[in-house]
């Protein structure tokens, strides 16, 4: 009788156990402090009949396509994105500086990469293109200075210091990686997913169509590479 009598109370410690995590995963998941708009697009084809195809993983591109990218907070938390062309250098894309954070740098704003109209073009430098987006509550401090610190350092020293940069980013998906929940979905409007859309006569296609709403917890971090032929 005394084994029956232990067994019902590991069941009901069992129990509680299981409804206490239950009650832990909702309350972080309403916990959610990083939440953001993000959309990758690639323009390819004719001038005369360009395909828009949206950039959610690796893919292949050739010389001659364009991109571009938006970034839209809809929390306050703090995005980068960080390029990696194929001979290694290093290019902050966003924020377009680190001032900015402490400028121009609101919830609910569009912020196009590359700033205003213009596409970035893949030239004839074939290689791996490597975008790394990352968001976190609070600014990454280590990674800003290893960039400030790239983008002041003489030519020689650059190669060195990119190493230092993606190690960097490496670093800190590798601390928050047991820490963070993460929810992405594309935007609908009316109940419709958005969809890809030529563009106009003459005008290149708005990339705020083909953004994915994401959320997650303490950080984000993604990275897409371009296979650029």
């Amino acid at each position: 009788m005394r084994t029956l009598h232990s067994g019902k109370q590991l069941l009901v410690l069992s129990v509680l156990i299981i409804l206490t995590a239950g009650i832990g995963v909702a309350t972080a998941q309403e916990a959610d402090n990083i939440g953001f708009e993000w959309g990758f697009g690639a323009l390819s084809g004719s001038v005369k009949d360009p395909k828009l195809a949206s950039v959610t993983r690796d893919t292949m591109l050739k010389s001659g396509d364009q991109v571009k990218m938006i970034v839209k907070l809809t929390k306050e938390c703090f995005v980068y994105v960080v390029h990696e062309d194929p001979a290694g250098e290093i290019e902050l894309r966003f924020p377009y500086d680190l001032q900015q954070f402490s400028a121009d740098y609101k919830v609910g704003k569009n912020y196009y990469i590359p700033k205003g109209r213009p596409w970035f073009q893949l030239d004839e430098k074939v290689g791996r293109e490597t975008f790394y987006l990352l968001a976190s509550p609070t600014r990454l401090t280590d990674l800003e200075a290893l960039l400030t610190k790239y983008q002041s350092a003489p030519a020689t020293a650059k190669a060195a210091l990119a190493k230092d940069v993606v190690s960097e980013i490496r670093n800190v998906r590798k601390r928050f990686k047991t820490f963070t929940t993460t929810a992405e979905r594309p935007i609908s409007i009316g109940g419709n997913v958005r969809g890809l859309e030529g563009p106009a006569p003459g005008r290149r296609p708005d990339v705020a169509g083909i953004t994915t709403e994401i959320s997650a917890n303490n950080f984000y971090g993604k990275t897409i590479t371009v296979d650029h032929k």
